[in-house]
This record gives structure tokens, sequence and C-alpha cells, in this order.
């Protein structure tokens, strides 16, 4: 078992808002009058007041990530790492953020996924302490059809809605990207890897599947920003 007292959370937010059709990106728009992002990083404060949260963000956005901290006098303490072109560079420099001294376990999350349950990010933890890799995940509910040359159902009860916050072992996660970048050209680590997980999955070592929240959505339409509205409403 990994020593669980050293905890780290990659926050990444390195969206520019296209599909909400808002100037501002999506990480910084308002719920009950405060930045999705803020929201996300006090989460997890409220699950670890100890843990060590590092924020991804592209380098043009950071200066006014700085003004919206003041304007709202946030002050969870955090640092600040510059985001990539892609979501694998963006982990790895937030990964890269945290000194090769330090081990533990590290959560890797949406910045725009601020309704996480302290209990789903609590079971990730724990599960990756015991086994190094852990994510959460929701039962679909929808009907599913694969899209071919003849479309047809698919049995839903086989497939699962995977969320953040993604968790592992500092040493494995480490370990995997570095494998990643050595074995993939630049340019197809963002199509090889569709998240975290994918990364470690393809070192060879499996992933622990725990139960997460419904309500832990993620933000990136204005269908989700209203329903972000109404779960924070529910939960004041």
């Amino acid at each position: 078992m990994v020593k669980t007292t050293d905890k780290h959370v990659i926050i990444v937010a390195g969206g520019k808002g296209l599909r909400m059709g808002a100037d501002l990106p999506k990480q910084f728009l308002p719920i009950g009058g405060k930045p999705v992002l803020m929201h996300t990083i006090q989460r997890f404060r409220q699950y670890d007041e100890n843990i060590n949260i590092i924020v991804v963000l592209p380098h043009e956005q950071q200066h006014y990530w700085q003004e919206l901290c003041t304007r709202h006098d946030f002050t969870i303490p955090h640092h600040v790492a510059d985001g990539g072109a892609t979501r694998f560079h963006s982990s790895w420099n937030g990964l890269s953020a945290i000194s090769d001294n330090n081990d533990g376990l590290v959560a890797i999350h949406d910045g725009v996924r601020p309704f996480p349950a302290i209990d789903t990010i609590s079971r990730c933890f724990e599960a990756a302490a015991q086994t190094g890799a852990a994510l959460p995940v929701v039962p679909v509910v929808d009907t599913l059809r694969h899209v071919g040359q003849a479309s047809r159902t698919v049995p839903r009860a086989e497939y699962r809605i995977v969320q953040t916050p993604q968790v592992f072992t500092l040493s494995l996660l480490r370990q995997a990207f570095r494998q990643a970048i050595d074995s993939h050209r630049d340019e197809d680590l963002a199509t090889a890897f569709t998240d975290d997980a994918s990364v470690v999955e393809a070192c060879g070592h499996a992933i622990t599947l725990v139960d997460g929240n419904r309500e832990n959505i993620k933000i990136t339409t204005p269908f989700d920003l209203q329903i972000a509205q109404t779960l924070l409403a529910a939960e004041h």
C-alpha cells in the first residue's frame, strides 16, 4: 500500500469555451456568482485541507485567473502550471510540477467538473492506494447503438460512463507518461490516449473502477451550465 498522507491533485483547465459559445473560457464562467474553477478547487480542499493542488491553465489565461482570485478573495493555496497543446501534454505539465522527490497519490481532474462528491474522491484515493490506479464510473441509463455499416443496439450493462478524478500512485503515473512519450510521436499522443487512465493501461496496469456520482457533470455546453446552477442551488 502507498503512503496515503502525500496527496496531490492536478486540475486541468485548458478549455476555450468553443462549445459553450461564450467569449469567456468555460472554467471561468460563473455559477452561484463564482467561477466554475473555484468551485472545483474548493471541493478538493473540502476533501483534504492538506492536499497539494496544481491548476493547469493556458499561459495566456493565468493573469486573468490571478485577477479573478483577487476579485473573489479566493485564497485556497494552489500552484499554477502551463497548459499544453493537448490534454496529454497538460496532464504531463501538471505532473512535472510535482517534485520527483515526492511520492504518494495524485488525482487528475477536469477543471469544469465542480461537483465530484467527497465520497467519490475518497473512494478513488482509497482504491488507488490499494491497486495503483482508480477512476469513478456511473452506469449507462440510455439505450446505446453501435453505428457502422448497419447500426445495432449494444448491451448497456456492459458499459460505464467514465468520470474524474482519476487517481494513481505518482510512481506509476510518471512511468506511464514517460513510456508513452518514448513510444509515440508527439503529434500522435492526443489521439492515442483519450484520458489519463488510458496512458496507464498502455503500460500494462489495470484500472480499478469505483462508484462515481451523477452530479459530477462536465460543463461543456450552455445546458450543462443550467444544470450546474440547479445543482449548486440544491446543495445550498
